[in-house]
């Protein structure tokens, strides 16, 4: 028999009747002869944990933290058990090789499963080998628990219930259970399942317990107490019929025309209440699956007819959300990229976690996903590039089964979990062609924008196949998040707490911490807070960094961030007798492109002295577009094209010197210019390295080019002292009219077409209306005739490109600042910012604390800082949930 069925439920199910009697159905039981298996509760524990187990009894479903240490000293004492065991006092070394038993813990999750493994890989010197074992890491890590370990060394399994039933060990002989699970439930706001966590039953328990015993005398250990399970610990596990969505049952009942569906599920095994099935029976017609006609008095409105839309998803095997993604799909000439969701969902997830390595599994989705932010679209960019790399490549055969897994890994897809989609796939397709619903084969006609086009309708598909569970973006407190960033980019910066005492010292270890983020170019340290800035390719769209989102996702997965740190006092009493002790309140900024550590100066004024300009109006001359209204220019005035003409002169009198390293990112250099007429080397970034060459942006002009990279020259440090020189512009209160609108986000090209030809050969007037983050936010005047302009965000809203926008918060802070500041005359302009002069002692100081960290003499660290982040205000607070959807980008 069953372990965990409920066999009297089912006898008096199909009882029958005899004499007036029902007699309930016979129950044979097969009695097995497995090892006996001693079981043990928090009770009989307290001798282990020195009596701190707490005596209370647990109400909630939660794992305390001394739970945890409770299953850590079990472990401890498993050698001394099988010691005991083995009957005698002393053993051999080769017979305690031999004799190290696995050990099965069950966790309810993947969060309780990471922490557990953490707290048993910190136990070097014990000789464990730990192993996760849950549904979203990969196959061949959950073959691993299948193998032997290596002599000397005991297997510890941390698992979900994935290995109550499906998964048997041999080896196992002790088992370990939290006593809880997650559980499938049915959310009665949203009608969505969602994981929750729950006790256990006995009858899951003792499945549990009868994974050992399997070949020896076996051992379970439940982290309960004794009496809380007697009296709190359900016997039986609820069906599925009681907690999950009855929204398939009810078009099935439909379907095969069995009558009203309350009647026919109150004959269930286990019936579902009469407002659940009201409540499905209402969604059902709602998504359109039932016909609401309303037209007769004595109509039941808990029932209604089957429509062409409830056929069609009786057909299917998903739910009725991804049935009514593939009919829109195909209705708005989607269908193949609808197929390919629906598959996906319906199966397990076919993106490869690795263990300790789902940062690196989640920067895959996101590339995958584009600037989509969508789950749904990343599977459908995965199972596209997979499929057509298997076929064209590597080819489905098993012959190529090696090549197929390394290119799955290189990608963190699995194959095999994509070949199950594919197999869906080509069953739904097959059976919507009974509906005459075809995928169609043909190319469509490729425009420009049609990419984004298509991406659009699929997302408007996506939010009609799940209404009313949608994921929404909510407008930030732009205030408080200026507030908390501190006047940085929220685009490009994050934030971090707790930074011990003299935190500067350690900025290489930072760097190193958010290095799998991306490039980092600058730290500022203000007390117990750093901002991390990314740095941002000059030709990119105004948009938050994907290495923003990365930083977020490692607080979200509560990867460790630790710093080797001194000690304030240690460093006081060391350095400078103590003379350094003023850094302590001191802002410092780490910049990593000009390689410098000194100490910024704190200004009490809403506009950055950085970005104080001279002039409101300025000429320039435009050199790269970017999208409209956002492009790069150098103003082309006689003072200017001085400084630009000397700076040139300078840089072709030196000697110039090859890279001493390697062209990587973000890497400012000098680099010849192609189109000048003479071979002339200028200030460039390094955007791009490909093969032997690179694509550089000239930071004084604005303009990019292709350049080998033998011709790449090192940069003299007093040249990047000076100011770059190119302009960066932004149209003000301007956004894209509906029109000019492309996936929700993206300008049409025929916008980029007609601003392009307005701003593009000829010198423009542009009059400031702010500075935000270095980025000038104007509005740009045309020359029309000798004295006469026009404003080209006039001419864009005239033609239908645009329409007019609000500013945001930034900007019409710093406006204010700058109406302020040239309200009064440009020599007082210094009185208007009041700044804390930068002292040369703090810069000796800081030297010398460096030189001294750097050289050693401090020793090495010996404390431990855990740092508290990282966050973005903008980012991590802009997002909210409108009924909750299981469909969304996390």
């Amino acid at each position: 028999m069953s372990a965990t069925i409920n066999c009297k439920e089912f006898a008096d199910y199909f009882a029958v009747p005899v004499q007036n009697k029902m007699n309930p159905a016979y129950v044979f039981e097969v009695e097995g002869k497995p090892h006996s298996i001693e079981e043990y509760y928090l009770d009989d524990l307290g001798h282990i944990h020195h009596g701190r187990l707490s005596p209370h009894v647990l109400e909630e479903p939660v794992i305390p933290k001394n739970i945890y240490e409770v299953a850590v000293s079990l472990i401890q004492i498993f050698d001394n058990l099988d010691m005991q065991e083995s009957g005698s006092k002393t053993w051999s070394g080769a017979q305690f090789v031999l004799e190290r038993s696995s050990v099965l813990v069950f966790l309810p999750g993947l969060g309780e499963i990471n922490y557990m493994h953490e707290l048993l890989t910190n136990m070097v010197h014990k000789r464990l080998q730990v192993y996760p074992l849950h549904s979203s890491v990969t196959l061949e890590e959950q073959n691993n628990v299948f193998l032997s370990p290596v002599p000397g060394y005991r297997k510890i399994i941390l698992s979900t219930n994935i290995a109550e039933s499906s998964v048997t060990v041999p080896d196992v002989k002790y088992v370990i259970d939290f006593c809880l699970t997650r559980t499938l439930v049915c959310d009665e706001d949203t009608n969505y399942q969602s994981l929750r966590l729950s006790w256990a039953s006995k009858t899951s328990c003792n499945q549990r317990k009868g994974r050992a015993g399997r070949v020896s005398k076996g051992y379970c250990y439940r982290l309960v107490h004794r009496d809380f399970w007697d009296s709190s610990i359900p016997d039986h596990v609820i069906p599925e019929m009681l907690r999950c969505p009855l929204g398939s049952t009810v078009l099935k009942v439909k379907l095969l025309d069995m009558g009203e569906p309350r009647a026919l599920l109150a004959t269930a095994l286990s019936p579902p209440s009469l407002s659940d099935i009201e409540r499905t029976i209402l969604l059902l017609k709602e998504v359109g699956a039932l016909a609401v006609s309303g037209q007769r008095e004595d109509e039941n409105p808990h029932d209604g007819e089957l429509t062409f839309l409830g056929r069609v998803l009786a057909q299917l095997p998903v739910n009725q959300q991804l049935g009514k993604l593939i009919v829109l799909g195909h209705v708005f000439g989607c269908l193949d990229e609808c197929l390919i969701i629906a598959a996906a969902l319906s199966l397990k997830n076919f993106f490869a976690m690795p263990f300790r390595q789902h940062l690196d599994g989640y920067r895959n989705k996101v590339n995958f996903s584009g600037n989509s932010k969508s789950d749904c679209i990343a599977l459908v960019e995965a199972f596209k590039v997979t499929k057509f790399a298997l076929i064209c490549e590597l080819t489905w055969s098993i012959i190529y089964l090696k090549d197929e897994l390394d290119w799955g890994r290189l990608h963190y897809v699995q194959i095999k979990r994509i070949r199950e989609v594919a197999e869906l796939y080509e069953e739904l397709k097959n059976r919507i062609s009974q509906f005459n619903m075809y995928v169609d084969s043909r190319r469509p006609v490729m425009d420009q924008e049609y990419i984004y086009k298509q991406r659009f309708i699929l997302q408007v598909v996506l939010a009609g196949a799940f209404y009313p569970n949608y994921f929404t973006f909510g407008q930030p407190d732009e205030e408080m998040a200026v507030r908390e960033l501190a006047g940085k980019d929220p685009k490009t910066t994050i934030v971090l707490k707790h930074i011990p005492p003299y935190g500067f010292l350690y900025y290489k270890q930072l760097q190193s911490l958010f290095r799998q983020c991306g490039q980092v170019k600058s730290i500022v340290f203000d007390g117990a807070k750093a901002f991390v800035e990314f740095s941002r390719n000059p030709t990119e769209r105004f948009k938050t960094l994907p290495a923003v989102y990365m930083a977020i996702k490692m607080s979200q997965l509560k990867v460790s961030l630790e710093l080797n740190v001194h000690s304030a006092e240690e460093i006081e009493g060391k350095v400078q007798g103590g003379a350094v002790s003023k850094l302590r309140s001191t802002r410092v900024n780490v910049d990593f492109q000009k390689q410098t550590v000194d100490p910024m100066q704190v200004s009490f004024n809403t506009l950055d002295p950085s970005q104080t300009i001279t002039d409101l109006l300025l000429t320039v001359d435009v050199t790269e577009v970017v999208e409209v209204g956002h492009f790069w220019g150098y103003r082309i005035d006689e003072k200017n094209s001085e400084i630009l003409k000397k700076l040139t002169a300078e840089i072709n009198q030196l000697k110039l010197v090859p890279l001493p390293v390697h062209p990587h990112p973000d890497l400012v250099c000098l680099a010849p210019f192609a189109d000048f007429d003479k071979e002339s080397y200028f200030r460039a970034q390094i955007l791009y390295v490909s093969g032997n060459s690179a694509e550089v942006f000239f930071v004084d002009y604005g303009n990019r080019s292709h350049v080998d990279l033998d011709l790449l020259m090192e940069i003299p440090y007093q040249l990047l002292e000076l100011p770059f020189q190119a302009l960066e512009f932004k149209i003000c209160k301007m956004r894209p009219s509906a029109k000019s609108l492309i996936c929700g986000e993206h300008w049409s090209g025929g916008a980029s077409q007609r601003f392009a030809s307005l701003v593009s050969g000829c010198a423009l007037l542009v009059r400031v209306f702010s500075v935000v983050h270095s980025v000038l936010h104007v509005d740009v005047y045309r020359y029309a005739g000798v004295q006469d302009t026009v404003n080209v965000r006039d001419i864009l809203i005239k033609e239908g490109y645009a329409e007019l926008a609000e500013e945001p918060y930034e900007s019409k802070q710093s406006h204010e600042a700058l109406k302020g500041l040239f309200s009064k005359s440009i020599q007082n302009m210094a009185d208007m910012t009041v700044s804390s002069p930068v002292k040369d002692d703090e810069k000796y100081l800081i030297r010398v604390l460096l030189e001294s960290f750097s050289s050693n003499k401090l020793g090495p660290p010996n404390c431990k800082a855990i740092l508290h982040g990282p966050f973005n205000p903008y980012e991590l607070k802009c997002h909210s949930l409108t009924r909750i959807s299981k469909f969304r980008y996390d």
